[in-house]
């Protein structure tokens, strides 16, 4: 049996371990120590403000995990990489959904015991228990960065045509059913974010300010009042409504 030992990444004293859940480890770098003189002072003030690399090491040995195509950095110890089809219906239902949903149609899945690395990051990384979230979860568009793969995978259809072409939003988005953790991509850190949960209640936003919310809970697009006439008056015309019982995570501003 080889063990692989890994010194100098989270053992690091310019690394932190912002956060772990499951399978999953966000780590960032506090500081770019490879810098020169031209650029020490633009990446100082960036440190400052928060701009930092991120990194998503995953614990393959706990989980199966799948990630979005080409997130891969690198790779330690007995780590396989496969296609996660599982024939050619599978292939073309992912097709399918790959194109309505603007992710990539087909997502590596990596097995076996080791760790995995992905491509480093200035975004923010979000670990979600998909189980909290009513065992259902829908993500915006581009947010997706890897997963538990007990997870299922599935394109969400709006509840109205006019949730996407009267709301700015795409027709389709991509829902993770089941238990186990995703890893999202954001422009927006957790410390900003907004969690609002609701029990058979509606919540109403004007903009497309959330990034996440329980699949449990009916999307549309309506008039902020009663009437056109309200609306106008009110200054604010359409807004994005959640409605049911479940939770929204929501940017306090549009990124």
């Amino acid at each position: 049996m080889i063990i692989i030992t890994i010194r100098n990444l989270e053992d690091n004293p310019n690394v932190k371990v912002k956060e772990e859940l499951g399978p999953f480890k966000v780590i960032e770098f506090q500081r770019e120590l490879s810098t020169d003189r031209a650029s020490a002072q633009s990446a100082y003030f960036a440190s400052e403000m928060n701009v930092r690399r991120r990194q998503l090491v995953c614990d393959v040995g706990q989980s199966n995990i799948t990630i979005q195509a080409g997130a891969m950095q690198w790779m330690a110890g007995d780590v396989k990489a496969t296609t996660g089809l599982k024939g050619v219906g599978d292939f073309i239902g992912k097709t399918i959904r790959g194109k309505v949903t603007k992710e990539s149609a087909i997502k590596p899945e990596y097995t076996g015991t080791g760790t995995l690395v992905l491509e480093p990051t200035f975004k923010h990384i979000l670990l979600l228990d998909v189980g909290e979230w009513h065992q259902s979860l829908v993500i915006e568009d581009g947010l997706f960065l890897a997963c538990d793969s007990g997870l299922k995978h599935k394109a969400v259809m709006r509840s109205t045509l006019s949730s996407a072409s009267l709301g700015g939003e795409g027709l389709f988005n991509l829902g993770l059913t089941g238990q186990g953790t995703v890893a999202l991509e954001s422009t927006i850190a957790r410390e900003e974010l907004i969690e609002i949960e609701l029990d058979n209640d509606e919540l109403k936003i004007d903009g497309n300010m959330a990034i996440a919310w329980s699949g449990s809970l009916d999307f549309t697009v309506e008039r902020s009042g009663k009437t056109l006439l309200g609306s106008a008056a009110s200054g604010e015309g359409l807004v994005n409504v959640y409605r049911g019982t479940g939770k929204v995570l929501m940017a306090p501003f549009l990124p």
